[in-house]
């Protein structure tokens, strides 16, 4: 592998945006908001990790966040033995609008980007979720004009880690992938298995979570883009 990629493909969420770290400071919000009782907020977190451990639920629920974020805070809500659709729906409306609000970029993120782009390195993005919601974002934050390949999972039909999100951005972008690299948090979808398809794993671990000392290493780990150059 040169010093130099042929290409760098990108994760969105959480590698150059910071998508989760709005997520506990806004159910805290809304629990004082809604002043639930005592036995909600530890329901609503169980039931929340619960929910996204599974990878079916996953990938129906990052579809419609809305729609998954009401299932948890109403299951939440049968768990306690208070059950109300109605308070499960307006609870669910209110944490989703204030976490849209707290996503913001990365320090050093879009300047990282230019630079690269500025040194002839084509980009690709490889995003999960819902078309709608991602191309927000790209909107929102000017993101766009710094790719030359942008893969989102509402408007291809597929994501990570389904091998055609790869092999469709290395396609478009004419890469071999033994000179790609990928860039993101996510350890499996973002590093893992790409790097089953001879691309180069870059993981982005700000907080320095360990990897299954028994599985694949990363190629190489981060703790910003930043470090990309």
């Amino acid at each position: 592998m040169s010093d130099r990629p042929a290409a760098i493909l990108f994760d969105l969420d959480d590698t150059i945006l910071d998508d989760s770290g709005g997520a506990l400071p806004a159910w805290e919000v809304v629990f004082a908001e809604f002043e639930v009782t005592a036995e909600l907020p530890p329901a609503v977190h169980a039931v929340r990790d619960w929910y996204w451990s599974d990878a079916d639920r996953h990938r129906t629920g990052r579809a419609d966040l809305l729609a998954a974020t009401t299932t948890i805070v109403a299951t939440a809500l049968e768990r306690i033995g208070r059950p109300d659709p109605a308070l499960a729906a307006t609870i669910a409306t209110r944490y989703r609008a204030l976490r849209d609000e707290a996503v913001g970029l990365l320090p050093g993120a879009v300047e990282t980007l230019e630079r690269l782009r500025s040194a002839g390195v084509p980009l690709g993005l490889i995003t999960n979720g819902a078309a709608e919601a991602q191309q927000a974002k790209l909107l929102r934050f000017e993101l766009a004009p710094l790719f030359d390949y942008v893969g989102i999972e509402g408007e291809r039909g597929f994501g990570k880690p389904d091998p055609r999100s790869y092999t469709t951005a290395l396609a478009a972008l004419g890469c071999d992938p033994a000179a790609t690299w990928m860039v993101g948090d996510n350890l499996e979808w973002d590093v893992l298995a790409p790097q089953r398809h001879g691309i180069s794993g870059i993981w982005v671990n700000p907080g320095g979570r360990a990897h299954p000392k028994d599985g694949p290493a990363p190629w190489r780990v981060i703790g910003s883009i930043v470090e990309l150059g």
